[in-house]
C-alpha cells in the first residue's frame, strides 16, 4: 500500500517498527500521532481503519490547506494491537511536533485503558471512538476520555433492543438463550455487565463464553453452542476471531441469521473469508456502515485521481475505512472548534479537550463535511463524553452488507444509572474528585 506523500518521512518508517526518529516539524503546523496496527493478527481489520483516518487528513491538506489553514503534520506508529508496544508508540510520539499531539485514538480498548491514568497527567484526550471503557462517557470523572458515537453498553443495549422488536417486544425475551462469544480481554468483557442486567430486567438466560487470543481456536466454543442451541449468538470479536466464528458456526449448522455481532465484528474482513456461509449474519453499526457519500468523492478527486491515496480506490467505502474517515472528522472538527476560540494555529491537547467537550456536529454541518447520510449529528459535554448512542442493523447477504432494521437508540434509563455506579467507583478508586457539570 502507498502511504500518501503528505506523511513525513518518519511515517513510513513507523509501519516498520518503533525506532523511527523524531520528525521535524514546521512551526504553524497541526501535529497528530497515530497509533495503528498494519501488522500483527489483526491487521486485515487495522488497515482500512488506518487508511481512511490517513486519507481525511490528508484530504483536509490538500483540500483546504489543512484545518482552517493549519497543516496537519501525521505520524503513524505500529502497535499491532498489543498494549504494550501501544503504550510505547504513545510515550514517543506524545511529545511530538510544536504543542505534542492534539489527541489520541489508541484504537484498542486494552491500550485505552492503558493510558486513561496518563492523560490526565500529559493533558492529551483520548478519542475511543466506539471502544473502551464504558463508563468513560461520564465527563465529571472521566475529564479526558472521549467514546464518542458508542461505547459497549450502548452497542449490547442496541442490540438487545433489537431482539425484543423480533420477538413482539422485551418482554418476550424470557426463558430465551442468549450466548456473548467473546474475546477474552478488556474489550471483549466490556458488554458482560449491561447484558446481565438487561437479562435480569427480561428473564432471558445469558451465558458469555470467552475465546482466548487471536481466536482461531473456537471449535470447542462451537460445539457446546450446538449442543445448547441458544436462540442467539452475540459476537464480540476483532480480526480472524470474527470469520472463524462464523465458519464454526457454519460448520456446527448454527443459523447465521441468529448472530449479531458488535460493530467491531461488522465490516468486510469478518465475512469475506467465510464465503457463502456469512450469508444472513448481523451487525450492530457505529451509525454507519458501507459505502460512499459525497467525502468520497472528495477523496477521490484530490487524493485518488492523483496518485496519492492510502490504498486502492476498489476499497475505498468499505466499512472500516468508513469508520477511519468518520475517526478522523470528528477528531479534527473538535481542533476546528477549539481554534474558533483559541485561534487558528496548532491546538494543544487541552485546548482540544475543550474542542471535544464543546463539539457539535449538526445535521447542516454534516453535510458540509460531505458525510449526510452516513451519521446523525453528535453534541458533546461536560457531563456525556459519547453524544450519540444510535444504530442500526446491517446484514450481509453474501456479497454486501446493507441496513436491515430501523435507527435504534440505547435507553439512557437503563445506561444512566451503570454509567454513574461504575464512574463512582472509578474515582473513589482513583482518588478523583468529580468536576460539576452544568
Amino acid at each position: 500500500m502507498k502511504l500518501g506523500h503528505w506523511m513525513m518521512g518518519g511515517a513510513a518508517a513507523a509501519l516498520l517498527g518503533l525506532s523511527m526518529a523524531t520528525p521535524a516539524t514546521a512551526e504553524g503546523e497541526q501535529y497528530l500521532a497515530g497509533l495503528v496496527y498494519r501488522t500483527g493478527a489483526y491487521a486485515p481489520n487495522g488497515i482500512p481503519f488506518a487508511n481512511g483516518m490517513a486519507d481525511y487528513y490528508a484530504l483536509l491538506n490538500a483540500r483546504d490547506g489543512g484545518i482552517n489553514g493549519v497543516k496537519i503534520q501525521y505520524e503513524e506508529c505500529d502497535t499491532g494491537y498489543a498494549t504494550d508496544r501501544g503504550v510505547e508508540c504513545y510515550e514517543r510520539l506524545k511529545n511530538n511536533g510544536p504543542t505534542g499531539t492534539a489527541y489520541v485514538n489508541p484504537l484498542s480498548t486494552g491500550i485505552t485503558f492503558a493510558l486513561t491514568e496518563k492523560a490526565p497527567v500529559d493533558k492529551i484526550p483520548v478519542i475511543s471512538m466506539g471502544y473502551g471503557r464504558s463508563e468513560s462517557r461520564d465527563g465529571s470523572v472521566f475529564q479526558w476520555n472521549f467514546p464518542l458515537l458508542g461505547t459497549y453498553w450502548s452497542a449490547a443495549d442496541l442490540i438487545v433492543q433489537h431482539l425484543g422488536q423480533k420477538n413482539g417486544g422485551l418482554d418476550k425475551l424470557k426463558g430465551k438463550k442468549i450466548v456473548l462469544v467473546y474475546h477474552d480481554s478488556p474489550y471483549g468483557k466490556e458488554p458482560i455487565p449491561l447484558l446481565q442486567k438487561r437479562a435480569e430486567m427480561h428473564g432471558f438466560e445469558f451465558t458469555p463464553m470467552p475465546v482466548t487470543h487471536p481466536g482461531v481456536e473456537q471449535k470447542a466454543t462451537w460445539l457446546q453452542i450446538r449442543r445448547n442451541r441458544p436462540d442467539y449468538v452475540l459476537l464480540w470479536g476483532w480480526g480472524v476471531m470474527n470469520s472463524t466464528s462464523i465458519k464454526e458456526a457454519a460448520g456446527v449448522g448454527y443459523p447465521r441469521e441468529q448472530m449479531f455481532g458488535v460493530w467491531w465484528s461488522g465490516a468486510e474482513p469478518d465475512v469475506e473469508p467465510a464465503g457463502d456461509g456469512a450469508k444472513g449474519y448481523n451487525a450492530i453499526t457505529l451509525q454507519h456502515g458501507a459505502g460512499r457519500y459525497a467525502v468520497h468523492d472528495d477523496v477521490k478527486k484530490n487524493l485518488y485521481d492523483a496518485g496519492k491515496g492510502s490504498t486502492n480506490w476498489d476499497d475505498v467505502g468499505e466499512v472500516l475505512y468508513n469508520r477511519g474517515l468518520v475517526n478522523a472528522m470528528v477528531g479534527t472538527e473538535a481542533i476546528r472548534t477549539a481554534m474558533a476560540k483559541f485561534g487558528n494555529k496548532p491546538m494543544t491537547g487541552e485546548q482540544t479537550r475543550w474542542g471535544l467537550e464543546n463539539l457539535d456536529i449538526t445535521e447542516a454541518r454534516l453535510k458540509e463535511l460531505g458525510f449526510e447520510g452516513m451519521l446523525r449529528p453528535i453534541k458533546i459535554s461536560c457531563s456525556d463524553h459519547e453524544g450519540a448512542r444510535s444504530g442500526r442493523i446491517q446484514t450481509w447477504d453474501g456479497k454486501a452488507w446493507s441496513f436491515t432494521s430501523d435507527w435504534y437508540t440505547a435507553d439512557d434509563a437503563v445506561l444512566q444509572p451503570m454509567v454513574k455506579a461504575a464512574a463512582a467507583a472509578y474515582a473513589k478508586e482513583k482518588n478523583i474528585t468529580p468536576v460539576a457539570c452544568n
